[in-house]
């Protein structure tokens, strides 16, 4: 009869493999918290980034508002001057 494995040997084999597993497992979840504290910074990245942005586009529009009504004010200083000029010229 041939030689076949024994249980002790299986049985050692099984431990040793299950050993393996769960260092395998061990560097899996170390990788994955790794990954999960990269995305967790990138979001927070992200919000700041979002939010000077957001701050900045802010700024520019109520920049552009306050400068829209300036140029209307010229704007309307100009027509009366126009007018004021077309009327003494008239009155020549």
């Amino acid at each position: 009869m041939g030689e076949g494995i024994s249980n002790e040997q299986l049985f050692e084999f099984m431990t040793k493999m299950y050993g393996e597993m769960q260092e395998g497992f061990k560097e899996v979840k170390q990788d994955i918290v790794r990954l999960e504290n990269n995305v967790v910074r990138l979001e927070n990245k992200m919000d700041t980034n979002h939010k000077a942005l957001y701050d900045g586009y802010k700024l520019t529009y109520e920049k552009l508002i306050t400068l829209e009504k300036k140029v209307d004010e010229i704007e309307n200083k100009v027509e009366k001057q126009d007018v004021e000029i077309r009327v003494i010229k008239g009155a020549k």
